[in-house]
């Protein structure tokens, strides 16, 4: 039998020692294994979509094709978004985002831009240990279909401490699934806020006009320069037929990318309620428990989230006419009006059901009612 003696193992590319061994027979290993929550990123596998799954003719910022990556556009096209069935084989990975170009920009201008976008809150990325001298890598690994070869750009924007990294990838094939690893260096300068703000944007560009192009690509943490954000970013808006496809997201604390970490359907679920609730109303199906008001008016309907949001909700979402939503008790009656916000915690939302005329008197329980299938009140509270 032979004996092995070293010091200490090292990977040719890593810049630490995976492995340290001691005189007295131990040894301590650097190791970054594949534990659960070590992916900062939430629905990373594009699985939930609770605002729909198809928007057209989006020319501007706001759109969520799926919960928490938000499509970012300025001046540079126009696109459908939607939630694709089309990924990698043999990655367990059911969706993705498709960005599909409708009106091509073939010469984006000035500072015009297309990415998608996933925010943090710094309470959720103290685990970087960012703005110390123990701080960490950001490993962000992803797959990608792209129709255009060549150089794209992923952007780490910190919101904090207005500092900026890029970090450029290739892609080789065009319209071909292709897995991405990228570690972007740690920043022992300006700590995240331990907090529910918005402290950091992970940024995969699109295109992107001359005025983010022309300087060096600014590949170390620093003050923000627009002409060094995305050199080289290749143009995937420069015609219809392009569609560009992202999943398997993932970012996490280390100097290597570990494999994709797969949550549960429920897990990711809740985690995106923080940010976003839905109700998705059908015809009779009860949104919440309301009361009347003894103007013969207002049903004041209560509505406790499943988990808590980040923030309370300042306004709710919702769609169509006043014919979209019912109040009931004994008998149904239409809303003389749409649901309007009143006021929230992080926990809860009163909503009024404007019913002139129920005729209930004061203090009746009734039942808060959606009028068609596409009526739905949603709840924001993103960053």
């Amino acid at each position: 039998m032979s004996t092995l003696r070293v010091d200490n193992i090292r990977h040719n590319n890593a810049t630490s020692d995976a492995i340290t061994t001691a005189a007295d027979g131990t040894c301590t290993a650097n190791i970054t294994s594949n534990y659960s929550n070590r992916s900062v990123v939430y629905n990373g596998a594009m699985k939930i979509a609770q605002r729909g799954t198809n928007f057209t003719g989006v020319t501007a910022s706001g759109t969520f094709p799926v919960d928490r990556f938000l499509f970012h556009v300025g001046s540079l096209g126009t696109w459908t978004l939607s939630q694709s069935t089309d990924v990698p084989t043999g990655q367990g990975l059911s969706h993705s985002i498709k960005c599909d170009v409708t009106t091509a920009n073939a010469s984006p201008s000035g500072t015009a831009y297309a990415r998608i976008d996933q925010r943090f809150e710094g309470q959720d990325l103290q685990r970087f240990c960012k703005g110390t001298s123990n701080a960490k890598n950001f490993a962000v690994s992803f797959w990608v279909k792209s129709p255009k070869t060549g150089t794209h750009i992923v952007q780490l924007q910190d919101q904090d401490n207005s500092r900026t990294v890029s970090k450029a990838y290739t892609v080789s094939s065009a319209n071909t699934w292709e897995k991405k690893e990228l570690i972007l260096p740690a920043d022992t300068t300006g700590a995240f806020g331990n907090d529910n703000g918005g402290s950091l944007f992970l940024c995969f560009y699109l295109a992107v006009g001359t005025g983010y192009q022309g300087g060096t690509l600014q590949t170390t943490w620093g003050t923000p320069v627009n002409n060094t954000r995305a050199t080289g970013q290749v143009n995937v808006a420069d015609s219809t037929s392009n569609d560009f496809y992202l999943t398997g997201v993932q970012m996490e604390a280390s100097s290597y990318c570990s494999e994709f970490e797969h949550r549960s359907f429920g897990d990711e679920l809740l985690r995106c309620y923080r940010y976003y609730y839905r109700l998705k109303g059908e015809d009779n199906k009860t949104y919440m428990i309301g009361m009347s008001d003894n103007d013969n008016v207002n049903i004041y309907g209560f509505f406790h989230f499943p988990v808590p949001m980040r923030i309370p909700p300042s306004s709710i979402e919702q769609n169509g006419t006043a014919s979209h939503y019912k109040v009931r008790r004994d008998t149904t009656k239409s809303c003389t009006g749409v649901p309007t916000y009143i006021d929230s915690r992080d926990f809860y939302c009163r909503v009024n059901f404007p019913s002139s005329g129920h005729g209930w008197g004061t203090g009746q329980m009734l039942w808060c009612q959606g009028g068609s299938s596409s009526s739905y009140i949603g709840f924001p509270a993103e960053l």
